[in-house]
């Protein structure tokens, strides 16, 4: 059993093919996948997936890399949290990538999400490229941390240093792999993947983006998110079934709003 612990499948490329998708995570043992937010015009999808199937489940926040999209507010968000299939605030984070520029407001956006989950106790699903400083700073400053009294969360599609991933595992936060961690050019974010402990990992598509080997180039759906397992369990010389396993139990541990499978 896996399970994808972060896609997009509102997203057109899957929405359209939404029976097919299903399909192929069956087939797959992929038992649950975590649909995320990015913005909130496009929240009532993500939302309806959730409660149509039950299955799948929904995040709510903006992503930092929306500079041009409705601005989120504690009080909002709180109330979009309340609902029994709303498992997770986010994705948020920093994204230093492409934008340039006085970037303030997307630091300011990141400290409400962290908030929200403080307000709701719901963990947070971060994102962070080029920014992993001061990520990791306004994390300890919100009190992001489960040492700090916070929700905790997880590092999603993670892509950061051994020291990055060592200072959020010690305010209580998972790290997920995505289909990065399968590509040849990834030696560095493997060496992570080897010293980070099955106890504190979950594993992610972020499809449509970053299918794994063998698919990578290809579009990304949460089947495949067993190659991710199958590529951990063969550097870390375990069984697979002990990687989906310990992630699985991970997922719930950490999403403690969701139903584990009967």
């Amino acid at each position: 059993m896996f399970i994808d612990s972060h896609c997009h499948i509102d997203f057109p490329d899957l929405a359209q093919r939404l029976p097919e998708i299903l399909a192929n995570m069956r087939e797959n043992q992929v038992s649950h996948a975590l649909c995320v937010s990015v913005d909130l015009p496009g929240f009532p999808r993500v939302l309806q997936l959730a409660e149509q199937h039950a299955h799948i489940f929904a995040s709510i926040g903006v992503h930092p890399d929306y500079p041009d999209t409705p601005e989120p507010s504690v009080e909002e968000l709180v109330r979009l949290a309340d609902h029994p299939k709303i498992v997770a605030i986010g994705e948020t984070g920093l994204d230093y990538y492409r934008l340039e520029g006085d970037l303030e407001w997307q630091r300011e956006r990141f400290r409400i999400h962290i908030r929200v989950a403080r307000a709701t106790g719901k963990p947070l699903i971060i994102h962070t490229r080029a920014a992993s400083e001061d990520t990791i700073r306004i994390m300890r400053e919100e009190g992001a941390g489960t040492q700090a009294g916070g929700p905790g969360g997880v590092m999603h599609c993670f892509t950061e240093s051994q020291a990055v991933a060592n200072a959020a595992m010690e305010m209580g936060f998972y790290i997920s792999f995505s289909g990065i961690v399968t590509f040849k050019s990834a030696k560095e974010l493997q060496a992570v993947a080897l010293q980070v402990p099955l106890e504190k990992m979950l594993i992610e598509t972020d499809s449509p983006y970053l299918a794994p080997m063998p698919h990578r180039g290809k579009t990304n759906e949460p089947a495949w998110v067993r190659h991710v397992a199958e590529y951990i369990a063969r550097i870390k010389d375990v069984p697979l079934e002990q990687v989906g396993r310990q992630t699985s139990e991970n997922f719930f541990t950490l999403f403690k709003t969701a139903r584990p499978p009967l």
